[in-house]
């Protein structure tokens, strides 16, 4: 999916740093995304949650607050207000040079951040929080063994995440001022709350306090055995995928050109591939248990050049698989071999010693293969790392005769 870094300034004019992930077409809807307490915006359950919203038609901004991350400003002079005013120009940004956001999505001590400011943004339809807090004050607990000496100094060292951060006392007094539920119940937006009953940071009692103050329309989604930083790959895409198709009810309306088509991440088997339509021309999405391709057409063919077209993938697999099967045999042998590089293309020929070349025009395929192989290699070892070559999988593969049997899937599903 495509990404934009974005620059734009907090309200004391110090810059603030993010990243725009947009789908390949216009996108459903702009959101924002308030990452967790001392955190960034390249924390892995950000980076996967929003990376999936793009694949499913979202806009999603991602920032690091001010002190933070790439952003500029000093962590010890923030406090929740700051962060408060932070997504208010976040919103701000979008608003000016892109669309107003109409989803906020907080994680942690961004998810109290989220429901606190949301009622400032009249664009913003629909609020998700992940493990949050009901309210900012929830995070003194943090400071609990440094309370007095901040207090009695104004400032102390805080260790966090084992990270060391300087907390002030206007840290602490702005916590009081963050203390009560009044602001959910007066949300007047939809609302999602996300939590996993064994999170340990943050209790699931303030997913409780958040859902009883706030009022319809409102849902709760239990996370079941994630961990607070939902660090399990498939527990930030179950997020993704269920706030997709959740918030989606909530806006206007969604694409429905056939280029701007969301389907959901499936579930992948080991060792499997899933590829589905990305559009109505030739576009598709290749999913892996763990990784995501696209594949596509050069647009002289009717296609939208989104990714590579299928012999490239093919040529990709035979040249990735000759690569790493030569690694392995250099690096069990102890061969100085320092670089390969495999040149691939495909192409037909008329195979000319054929049976049947007689009576009619034969082609063949036909992949070659140029291996540039750098090191301290006698010419034993060259010759011999090209016969191993041969020997990769995918090679065999394409050697051998090979049967593949197609039939329909038990699934039959009727639009």
């Amino acid at each position: 999916m495509p990404r934009t870094k974005a620059t734009f300034y907090n309200a004391e004019g110090e810059s603030l740093a993010g990243l725009l992930e947009t789908p390949e077409g216009p996108a459903s809807a702009y959101a924002l995304f308030a990452h967790c307490f001392t955190c960034s915006k390249d924390i892995t359950s950000a980076s996967r949650i929003t990376r999936a919203l793009a694949r499913q038609g979202f806009a999603v901004l991602r920032f690091d607050f001010t002190g933070l991350g790439n952003s500029d400003g000093d962590f010890s002079n923030t406090n929740f207000s700051s962060n408060l005013q932070d997504l208010l120009c976040a919103a701000e940004f979008l608003e000016k040079h892109y669309k107003s956001p109409k989803l906020l999505i907080g994680h942690s001590l961004g998810g109290a951040a989220a429901l606190a400011v949301a009622q400032h943004l009249p664009s913003v339809k629909a609020v998700a929080t992940i493990g949050a807090p009901a309210t900012a004050d929830h995070v003194r607990h943090l400071f609990a063994k440094s309370h007095e000496a901040i207090m009695q100094n104004q400032s102390a060292h805080v260790e966090l995440n084992g990270r060391q951060f300087m907390i002030k006392r206007q840290f602490i007094d702005d916590l009081e001022q963050h203390n009560t539920l009044d602001h959910i119940s007066a949300l007047k937006k939809a609302l999602l709350i996300f939590h996993s009953p064994l999170d340990e940071t943050v209790s699931i009692d303030e997913a409780a306090r958040i859902f009883t103050a706030a009022k319809h329309p409102k849902s709760f989604v239990s996370l079941d055995n994630a961990d607070h930083l939902l660090s399990r790959r498939q527990d930030a895409l179950y997020v993704a995928n269920v706030l997709s198709a959740w918030a989606a009810r909530y806006f206007d309306g969604n694409p429905t050109d056939d280029d701007d088509k969301i389907s959901l991440v499936p579930e992948v088997k080991p060792e499997s591939v899933v590829v589905r339509e990305k559009n109505k021309k030739f576009a598709r999405e290749i999913f892996t248990e763990n990784h995501i391709l696209t594949s596509d057409e050069p647009r002289t063919v009717g296609g939208s050049d989104l990714g590579a077209n299928p012999y490239e993938l093919l040529l990709a697999a035979l040249g990735s698989c000759t690569s790493m099967t030569m690694r392995m045999y250099a690096n069990h042998k102890k061969i100085d071999l320092h670089d390969i590089e495999v040149e691939l293309s495909h192409s037909r020929i008329h195979a000319d010693d054929c049976e049947m070349c007689e009576k009619q025009a034969q082609m063949i395929d036909k992949i070659s293969r140029i291996i540039t192989l750098t090191g301290n290699l006698d010419e034993a070892q060259r010759a011999r790392l090209l016969e191993i070559a041969d020997k990769c999988p995918v090679h065999k593969t394409l050697t051998n005769q090979i049967h593949i049997d197609t039939k329909e899937s038990n699934q039959r599903i009727v639009k």
